[in-house]
């Protein structure tokens, strides 16, 4: 496996295990409040939980916090934005304008000041920011949810994609269409907790 994530757990989170083998997706559902994005935050160590994850076998806690962030990527739902302009976000603007293109973004957004973007053009430049890490695992925080159908299909095809080379995400979404053309697995509350589907 190349995740295991073992009683990962936290103030409003119950309790989560699961595996994630590379290439796989493992979508979230479930209502408003029930820990989804707290699950998120959790696993990628953006706040204090206990519990294990391990990546290819290594434990979390025995790696410095930003590699860790790099192997293991986070979109949230409400990215942050800490420079002027979208382009001084990335390391590499004219690669990552290729991939915003796919999302149908132009080529000069990295040029555009900040307060220009919507808030669906934020979420799918904080998916590119996410992808030019290359990251082993995506934890996806509904990353359509402000998005045109259109824009969905282009950022559902791209993630397709990056599975089939081998990226494992873990997708949190609230359109159960969605969730059955993005994975095969699928965690969902049951009240209590996180729990797999059976024949998911």
């Amino acid at each position: 496996m190349l995740m295991d994530v073992r009683a990962v757990r936290r103030t409003g989170l119950q309790p989560v295990s699961f595996s994630l083998a590379a290439g796989e997706g493992l979508a979230v559902s479930g209502p408003s409040g029930c820990g989804k994005s707290l699950m998120l935050r959790a696993i990628a160590d953006l706040d204090p939980n206990q519990g294990e994850v391990c990546l290819d076998g290594a434990l979390r806690s025995a790696m410095a916090a930003p590699a860790w962030r790099r192997l293991v990527g986070y979109v949230p739902a409400e990215p942050g934005w800490w420079a002027d302009t979208v382009g001084q976000h990335f390391s590499d603007w004219p690669a990552a304008a290729e991939l915003a293109a796919r999302l149908g973004l132009p080529l000069d957004a990295g040029d555009w000041p900040m307060t220009r973007p919507s808030s669906g053009e934020r979420l799918r430049l904080a998916l590119v920011r996410a992808l030019m890490n290359r990251p082993r695992v995506l934890l996806l925080d509904e990353p359509t949810a402000a998005l045109d159908a259109a824009s969905v299909t282009r950022v559902e095809d791209l993630i397709a994609e990056n599975l089939r080379a081998g990226l494992a995400v873990v997708w949190v979404s609230h359109d159960p269409a969605q969730v059955t053309r993005v994975a095969r697995r699928r965690l969902r509350w049951d009240g209590e907790g996180f729990r797999e589907e059976a024949g998911a």
